[in-house]
């Protein structure tokens, strides 16, 4: 495996990680790769808030991964701020070669480089093996998740 560069994403990056977000079981059912223009806002908005930081990984100049992370200041913990990952995909040719691993240890590093006390993430129930990723990476699976469809 080449050099992985991890980056803050760029409009130009919004095609690929669309692809990504679309190219599984779960997300052949939200995502429209077709009309990028609901996700270019998007893009706008992360790039206009300074508590979320959508990256990109790229390998040999081909974007391979991408997560979000956002960063939540918060009373509780003693004032703690927390960060969470949300949206972490790999792309289907790069499953199972260490580069998840490695875009995760570098949100928690950059969550502790922005002085959060939490790493916190979801994932969707079916994803069992993704929740043998993030236990062997050190995350406990402590807590319930509930979402409300709007």
């Amino acid at each position: 495996m080449g050099d992985l560069e991890i980056r803050a994403a760029v409009a130009d990056d919004v095609p690929a990680i669309v692809a990504m977000l679309a190219d599984d079981r779960l997300g052949a059912q939200r995502e429209s790769p077709d009309d990028l223009t609901p996700y270019l806002a998007a893009m706008d908005r992360l790039a206009a808030d300074p508590n979320q930081l959508l990256v990109v990984a790229v390998l040999d100049g081909r974007t391979v991964g991408t997560l979000q992370l956002t960063f939540i200041p918060g009373l509780s913990r003693r004032g703690a701020t927390r960060a969470l990952v949300e949206g972490v995909h790999i792309h289907a040719d790069q499953r199972g070669n260490g580069l998840g691993t490695q875009l995760i240890e570098w949100a928690i590093e950059e969550s502790r480089r922005q002085n959060c006390q939490l790493v916190q993430l979801t994932s969707d129930n079916s994803r069992t093996d993704a929740h043998r990723f993030y236990k062997r990476l050190g995350f406990a699976a402590s807590h319930t998740g509930f979402k409300l469809q709007l």
